[in-house]
């Protein structure tokens, strides 16, 4: 609060410092936002178009290896999924976005060959193939949507924490930092002022002082004047 503050050059002088301080700070943040929110619109649309094709894919592994069963039986289709060797390999890495760390993730060994299937062709069936295709192609769905989705939350986050400071600084620190401002200006010019008016009364009183000091000597001079002239008639 203003009435907490000393009214001295000094902590004007650092009110001033911080003022400038905060509103470049103010303004840094304000752009900070601004830029965080279009890149969150950009990863907002990505994420969208992943969730589309999500549940589109999905959808199409579900029916292929629903096919799959009906036509070739579940064992067939077991049999196929437990032949697999070489499961696929998740690394993730981090990129920076507007001073924001969100996760890269890299696949390999998703998508793979016939031969490399395990299953070897004459355990296999177009059937079968088709579901593993359809599943390969969800999994990689599925790894890019992760991605996208936890920088959202990451960028959403960080929007956030941005928009409570710029609000901070905006309605709560720079406004008192203004009344502080003038509340010192304001003391400082009345105790000008009064400095000013003491000077005035100070300057009047030796005035008046220094006037009556004439008086008085100009008085004892013409009494004395006078006492010379009564001798001269004696």
């Amino acid at each position: 609060m203003a009435k907490d503050v000393k009214p001295t050059r000094k902590n004007l002088m650092a009110i001033e410092d911080r003022i400038e301080l905060s509103e470049r700070g103010h303004d840094t943040l304000e752009q900070k936002r601004d830029g965080l929110i279009m890149e969150f619109m950009d990863i907002l649309d990505q994420a969208q178009d992943v969730r589309s094709d999500l549940s589109s894919d999905y959808e199409t592994a579900q029916r292929k290896i629903d096919m799959a069963r009906a036509m070739e039986g579940d064992v067939a289709v077991r049999g196929a999924a437990a032949a697999l060797k070489e499961h696929p390999e998740i690394t993730t890495q981090s990129k920076n976005i507007m001073g924001v760390v969100v996760p890269q993730i890299e696949s390999s060994k998703v998508k793979k060959s016939l031969d490399e299937r395990g299953y070897g062709l004459l355990g296999s069936s177009a059937r079968i193939d088709e579901a593993a295709d359809a599943y390969e192609e969800l999994l990689e769905t599925i790894i890019l949507a992760a991605e996208v989705e936890t920088a959202m939350k990451k960028m959403l986050t960080e929007i956030e924490t941005t928009k409570r400071r710029v609000n901070a600084l905006e309605f709560t620190l720079l406004p008192n930092l203004y009344e502080n401002q003038e509340y010192i200006e304001q003391k400082l010019e009345e105790q000008e002022r009064e400095e000013i008016f003491r000077m005035k009364k100070i300057k009047a009183k030796k005035e008046e002082a220094e006037k009556e000091e004439e008086e008085q000597a100009a008085a004892e001079a013409a009494e004395a004047a006078a006492e010379t002239d009564v001798e001269a008639a004696d």
